[in-house]
């Protein structure tokens, strides 16, 4: 156990601790450039994804406007369609109510037709008098 030390390998410490020292503050060097250039390029990174999404969002967007304008004008033709339909719906109930009302003036013309004798008339003539005929014979015979 020797506590005094020879003055030559003090001398050999002394340099091995400078050069661990110059070793120690080279990493450092190099470690600190790798993170700032890491965070530089963790910069670009977050700018280019800054610029990715403003693109993505910008179509979304586009394509989102472009959908709500498709939809404003297939709603406009539904309505107009609607519109139309309503109109024929009742258009349909008026002629309805035409045909029932001609059926009922045919049906009651019908009942006041007389049948003709067998006798009288012509060959081959039908054994109804049109409603207006009948009409005129009964005036006739009343007035």
């Amino acid at each position: 156990m020797n506590i005094v030390s020879p003055r030559g390998s003090t001398e050999t410490g002394k340099s091995e601790s400078v050069d661990v020292e110059g070793n120690i503050r080279e990493l450092v060097r190099r470690d600190s450039a790798a993170i700032r250039q890491a965070a530089g390029d963790s910069e670009a990174a977050a700018n280019n994804l800054s610029t990715l999404m403003r693109r993505v969002c910008g179509t979304s967007t586009r394509e989102i406007d472009n959908l709500i304008s498709e939809l404003k004008i297939l709603r406009e033709k539904l309505q107009a369609d609607g519109s139309r339909v309503q109109r024929d719906i009742e258009e349909y109930a008026a002629l309805n109510q035409s045909v029932i009302q001609l059926t009922k003036i045919i049906s009651d013309g019908m009942t006041h037709v007389r049948e003709l004798p067998e006798g009288s008339g012509a060959a081959g003539s039908t054994p109804y008098a049109p409603p207006i005929a009948a009409a005129q014979e009964t005036n006739q015979r009343h007035g």
